[in-house]
């Protein structure tokens, strides 16, 4: 097989070559000390031939590639390195991410930033100190932190805040970004009163009926006419924006997806991305449309503006013909929607979450997206959320051509509902890292259920295309380090979440290469090293291959080929 897929390539090259008669006239030919294709009938390579346009021509053996592309170059650079396809993170949000990475973090753990690692505040006297510190050094205006996590830090109400400052506004962002905890200062600024709660769920009141301090999903866009000009101020944008590119750039990050275009306002973003994005930039970034959103803008219409739009491939950055739908809350701030016994701890205990899209109202909103051949992800978290997106997916009709359906985040999975997905050709997106952060915490949350977090072997088993994704800003955008968490399934504590969901290595380099392509409908160009394929590679100082799951993180990365243009990360 392995001949007849150079000599396949070969033949394109011969019937295309030019006057010179060389076939090789044009073409780059890379050796390395390990090539990865991530493709069964070719798994290793000795060496790939680039042409310039920057695709892949032909790959194999070194000898009978250089004797049959006569006039290709030689490139021996990448010699004692590794080259694997160019790394994907399928979900990341890259105006919301510019806007937490601007800001100064409070993590319950260690978190890697732009700035390097912060240290985590584990508990709650040390998150109070550090908020204390932050204020006696802020200029004048509102201080607004991100990173706090409930489970982890103690709950924090606006009295907490208020021992910091009466008079300074102070919004705390919870490391989810779902949730906001406010001192008196910070509601007085915004305007806030009890009746919000009439318009909004997400709104925390005291057992006097008057605000807590907490503000959580839709209602936290009461807080953006105070913290929108802040959050949203071109230089804060592109400090974080530029943090962003380092971590790609380090991490052999080659093509992106943000999963929520249209969340900020089009417009907005479409002016970010114009002032910082470009063809120059060493990683590709694609954009799926966010159903509220676009509905906002276009209304009834709003299918077939994606389809418009996802028809220009030229753009830069590109619009896929994809939606990103909701069917319930978020996983770190325990908003999940959950079957019974609910949740048991934490700050939502005695309740069991919230639905974005209501149970029978989920299939029509599918079909609305799916019936014009659009692809679908949707952000599907606790188990009752499996549940109704798995029933509302069964009531659609079959897709057209490879048309897919892929949840995202994907925080618990049953064995049932593993099995369910698997019949319905459903693929996985799941969040790299609930595992690492919360696969010891969440169980004074939800107990038992922690056994059910990503189980991300029993979905490759059962045949489901499955990719992992940092949801970045919530965890840094590394995709070495998001498979390692899955292949030993280490908690932060130190110790194991569900042995049996390790996954292999091989399957691990697959998650963050073609099936992270597979989610986002662009196998046939990236993922894998194929003749025909874009020649997007990651070069690493190390065989992951060979490398113990849990050093994956420390794998050096030499820098990237994009199109076949060579990057080298800038030291």
């Amino acid at each position: 097989m392995k001949r007849l897929l150079l000599c396949a390539g070969l033949a394109f090259l011969t019937a295309c070559s030019n006057s010179s008669n060389l076939p090789g006239k044009d073409i780059t030919i890379y050796t390395a000390n390990h090539i990865l294709t991530v493709y069964e009938d070719m798994p290793n390579a000795e060496a790939i031939a680039v042409n310039s346009e920057g695709n892949i021509v032909a790959i194999g053996d070194l000898k009978p590639l250089s004797a049959q592309l006569k006039g290709a170059d030689i490139d021996n650079r990448f010699e004692g390195k590794t080259i694997t396809p160019g790394l994907i993170d399928p979900h990341i949000h890259m105006v919301l991410g510019s806007m937490m990475y601007g800001l100064d973090f409070i993590p319950p753990w260690d978190m890697e930033t732009p700035k390097g690692t912060v240290k985590g505040l584990p508990d709650k006297a040390s998150l109070m100190a550090k908020i204390a510190e932050f204020e006696s050094i802020a200029a004048e205006g509102p201080l607004i932190l991100y990173g706090y996590h409930n489970l982890v830090q103690g709950d924090l109400t606006r009295q907490d805040l208020d021992l910091i400052s009466k008079t300074r506004p102070i919004f705390i962002w919870h490391f989810s970004g779902h949730d906001f905890y406010l001192n008196s200062a910070a509601i007085d600024a915004a305007n806030l009163t009890p009746a919000l709660a009439e318009k909004f769920h997400g709104v925390g009141l005291d057992d006097n009926g008057e605000l807590n301090g907490r503000i959580y999903e839709d209602a936290g866009l009461a807080l953006f006419q105070t913290v929108g000009p802040i959050l949203l101020a071109p230089e804060h944008i592109q400090r974080g924006w530029e943090g962003y590119e380092a971590i790609f750039a380090r991490s052999g990050v080659t093509s992106v997806a943000e999963m929520g275009y249209g969340i900020f306002g089009r417009a907005l973003e479409d002016n970010y991305i114009k002032a910082h994005y470009s063809a120059e930039d060493n990683y590709n970034l694609y954009l799926v449309p966010e159903h509220r959103a676009f509905t906002q803008e276009f209304q009834n219409i709003a299918n077939l503006r994606i389809i418009e739009m996802a028809r220009n491939k030229d753009a830069i950055p590109r619009v896929l013909p994809q939606v990103k739908l909701f069917t319930d809350a978020a996983f770190y701030s325990q908003t999940m929607k959950m079957s019974a016994p609910g949740y048991i701890g934490g700050q939502s205990k005695g309740t069991d979450g919230l639905w974005v899209t209501e149970p029978q109202d989920l299939a029509s909103l599918m079909r609305r997206y799916w019936d014009v051949g659009l692809d679908i992800h949707i952000h599907s978290n606790g188990d009752a959320a499996q549940d109704s997106t798995l029933k509302a997916f069964s009531e659609m009709k079959p897709g057209e051509g490879g048309q897919r359906l892929v949840i995202e985040h994907g925080g618990l999975f049953t064995p049932e509902q593993i099995k369910t997905a698997a019949e319905l050709g459903v693929g996985i997106s799941a969040a790299s890292h609930y595992v690492k952060y919360m696969g010891e915490d969440y169980k004074e949350a939800i107990g038992d259920k922690t056994d059910f977090i990503t189980p991300l072997a029993s979905a490759i088993k059962a045949g489901i295309h499955t990719t992992v994704h940092s949801d970045a800003p919530l965890a840094p955008p590394q995709p070495l380090k998001a498979a390692s968490v899955h292949m030993t399934r280490e908690t932060r504590q130190g110790g194991v979440s569900n042995a049996d969901e390790k996954i292999t290595r091989e399957q691990a380099l697959k998650a963050i290469t073609l099936d992270a392509a597979w989610s986002l409908g662009l196998e046939d160009e990236i993922g894998s090293l194929e003749v025909g394929k874009r020649a997007d590679f990651a070069i690493l100082e190390t065989n992951p291959l060979t490398t113990a799951p849990e050093n994956w993180p420390d794998i050096e990365v030499w820098g990237v080929v994009l199109a076949g243009d060579i990057r080298p990360v800038q030291k």
